[in-house]
């Protein structure tokens, strides 16, 4: 590929996705988007470009759903869930008595494993928040990846990467070689197509905000502008998950660490007013 036609690709990914893409990916370049040439009856990727020189939009939006990073699974680093359980929820239940919602936001949620975990976890304390209003909405700008995660049917490979023998028989019935998580589950997460480029404010306020494995795709100026976002859209005792290897000093000033080694952050509202954060046990 010639060095102006990467840029002009790099430039588009980061316009409609944010993804950086850097030069020494160009392996990846050819990889991901020779299927899409095939797919669109073309002979070679100099072609697909030139399709979207041309401003083909359905090209565009196959082009950044190939580029996508879906990377993800169920109870990844377990660590983090297991705080959410023994911690977080505990504290909701107590501090939102009055009010009885919970909303847990988990950005670029993919094929849904990560939505469908804290579902489990709720699932788990459903006496505890009967009558309670409990929302998880999942967000991503990959509407395929969605589509998958609706059906709530995972293969072999999917349901044995992080969770639990246990809870795979009790949510999960078996459909010839794959494993479809009962509605009962699927119905307690919303799926939305959106943009973290975009505005956040109309999904409203949560408590709880995943975003994890995420940041790490964007450059500097980007992660500070999602940042953002992400800290007007929560609670001032909220807290926010990233992933394990993803520090926030010197990237963000809208959040205090509780744990960075496991990737557990509070609005810095929270810190500076004193307020008793849902990360923190009591």
């Amino acid at each position: 590929m010639q060095p102006d036609d990467f840029e002009f690709l790099a430039r588009l990914l980061k316009e409609r996705s944010g993804l950086v893409l850097t030069k020494d990916k160009g392996y990846l370049v050819e990889n991901r988007l020779m299927p899409v040439v095939r797919q669109k009856r073309l002979k070679t990727l100099a072609e697909l470009l030139t399709a979207l020189k041309n401003g083909e939009a359905a090209v565009a939006e196959h082009v950044v759903e190939a580029m996508m990073f879906k990377d993800t699974g169920f109870f990844r680093d377990w660590k983090p869930f297991e705080h959410f359980r023994h911690t977080v929820l505990p504290n909701l239940l107590a501090t939102r008595k009055a009010k009885k919602t919970l909303r847990i936001l988990c950005a670029g949620v993919s094929t849904g494993q990560e939505a469908y975990s804290l579902a489990m976890i709720l699932d788990q304390a459903r006496e505890a928040w009967a009558g309670w209003t409990a929302e998880i909405i999942g967000i991503d700008l990959s509407a395929p990846a969605l589509t998958y995660a609706a059906t709530g049917l995972y293969s072999q490979f999917e349901v044995q990467r992080g969770l639990p023998i246990r809870m795979l028989l009790k949510h999960f019935q078996k459909e010839d070689d794959s494993w479809r998580l009962k509605d009962a589950i699927r119905g307690m997460a919303e799926l939305k197509v959106w943009n973290l480029m975009d505005d956040l404010f109309p999904l409203g306020r949560f408590d709880v905000v995943l975003c994890r494995n995420v940041l790490p795709y964007f450059d500097m100026q980007t992660k500070f502008a999602v940042l953002q976002k992400l800290g007007r859209s929560m609670s001032d005792d909220g807290v926010l998950y990233v992933g394990l290897h993803e520090p926030l000093s010197g990237v963000s000033t809208s959040f205090q660490a509780v744990n960075a080694r496991l990737g557990i952050y509070v609005s810095g509202r929270a810190e500076a007013a004193k307020i008793a954060t849902l990360a923190a046990p009591r």
